[in-house]
């Protein structure tokens, strides 16, 4: 079990600390919903999460098949929506080139990658237009 501590740090801001790591993460509330946008936003980490969630189970696909994984890359973009103010949609890119996977390969990691557990976890509101590049 994974548990963080995150503690409002004012102005908008807060820490968040894994505790089994001692690593910390701070976010700040973005430019046009009141904040300073000095750092990741909440719902920036939402969006980064998606993309290293695949990345990562890409990885552990290419393990479990000894599979070389030397290149991985994803861009994201995040749009937000308002009424709720939530995150619409996210593109995603991803840059798995150089592999060497063939097409069977292929289409198992971007079924295991679409499987994702944050995937799984967000709004099925949220639209998720995602790339392979291989």
């Amino acid at each position: 079990m994974t548990k963080i501590a995150v503690s409002y740090q004012g102005q908008l801001r807060t820490k968040a600390k894994h505790l089994n790591s001692g690593e910390t993460i701070i976010t700040d509330a973005p430019t046009d919903n009141k904040g300073k946008g000095e750092a990741f936003s909440p719902t920036d980490l939402v969006a980064s999460a998606y993309a290293s969630c695949m990345l990562t189970i890409i990885g552990i696909y290419c393990q479990e098949h000894q599979l070389e994984f030397s290149n991985g890359h994803a861009d994201v973009e995040k749009i937000m929506t308002s009424n709720p103010r939530r995150i619409g949609e996210l593109i995603i890119s991803i840059d798995l080139s150089g592999n060497n996977w063939t097409e069977k390969e292929q289409v198992k990691i971007k079924n295991a990658a679409l499987a994702c557990p944050v995937a799984k976890t967000v709004h099925n509101e949220l639209k998720a237009s995602i790339e392979f590049n291989f």
